[in-house]
């Protein structure tokens, strides 16, 4: 073979190969979905510590635009498959998790706490009865957190129809099928797994003008974890509340006159009301007396509009 004709054959492949790679680019692009997304790994965190009882680091590594065939060829088997009902869609998605992930799982929930991951390599085999009570579970948490995380966006109910540990005996779509491929990289306990769901369009056909509007910022819907949590913290925050018996006016003349031992008359009687202020914004009148054990305490009488002030304030803001 000349030189001549091996630098076209050469070309060929690189012409072939860049006419696979657009044509994996041609998918619609959902970017609402990659917002949705996003979004989930703040939500998915905090619930699977509240499962796990330890701390999750949930990263998205790969978001990727495939068809169905090579979405399922690229996990690995033996992995633990969930193929789930979108019953508001009217369609079909699959969750998987990889045997590390599974595993460490498993050990943590079973009072284990290893602080690095075996030196043996796992050797492929099926799962146990626990073991898939186990990976049932974390993909019903992982389900619902996903759930909450389209909320507005586009409202879906996820149930499990039935398991799997190969993707040649899974039945998710026609091949051909474009589908969305996400993987997010889970960290607990210094031990890493990976989770990865695959959504063939078919499956979420209903919503899917919904889902490829671009998302211009602003508000989404159903993220509203982090103001939970705020609301949380600052309902448990201690404030300083100050009570001001009473105030008036002098002259700087009469103040300047004032002696030791002499005695003011600051005009308080039996029956004055207390002014109660946070940061020196009024927020209550009350009356000022003793409870049984001799305690001062006051009732409040009045709202003075501090809270409304300061939600106006937060507001504005």
């Amino acid at each position: 073979m000349t030189a001549q004709a091996q630098t076209v054959q050469d070309g060929s492949a690189e012409m072939i190969e860049e006419i696979i790679r657009l044509s994996k680019l041609s998918y619609e692009r959902l970017p609402m979905l990659e917002v949705v997304f996003e979004r989930y790994l703040l939500a998915l965190a905090p619930d699977l510590k509240t499962y796990t009882s330890v701390a999750a680091d949930v990263t998205l590594e790969e978001f990727e635009y495939t068809s169905c065939a090579e979405a399922l060829q690229s996990i690995s088997a033996p992995s633990f498959l969930a193929v789930t009902e979108a019953r508001n869609w009217d369609g079909t998605i699959l969750v998987g998790i990889d045997p590390p992930l599974l595993f460490s799982t498993l050990e943590i929930m079973l009072g284990g706490r290893s602080t690095k991951a075996p030196n043996e390599a796992w050797s492929p085999r099926g799962f146990t009865a626990i073991e898939k009570r186990i990976g049932k579970r974390f993909c019903e948490v992982a389900l619902s957190s996903l759930s909450g995380a389209f909320g507005q966006v586009a409202e879906v109910d996820f149930a499990i129809d039935h398991l799997e540990t190969s993707t040649q005996s899974t039945v998710l779509a026609p091949p051909t099928t474009p589908c969305v491929k996400v993987v997010l990289k889970i960290a607990m306990e210094s031990r890493v797994g990976r989770l990865t769901f695959l959504l063939p369009y078919n499956s979420f056909e209903k919503v899917r003008p919904v889902l490829a509007q671009a998302f211009l910022g602003g508000k989404l819907g159903g993220d509203s974890s982090w103001r939970e949590q705020l609301t949380q913290k600052l309902h448990e925050t201690d404030v300083t509340l100050a009570a001001s018996l009473h105030e008036f006016r002098l002259p700087l003349s009469d103040v300047l006159s004032w002696a030791p031992g002499q005695t003011l008359d600051l005009g308080i009687g039996s029956d004055s009301e207390v002014t109660v202020k946070c940061n020196g914004l009024a927020m209550f009148r009350g009356a000022m007396g003793r409870r049984k054990n001799g305690a001062i305490a006051l009732r409040i009488t009045e709202d003075l509009g501090g809270k409304d002030a300061i939600a106006n304030d937060v507001t504005a803001d």
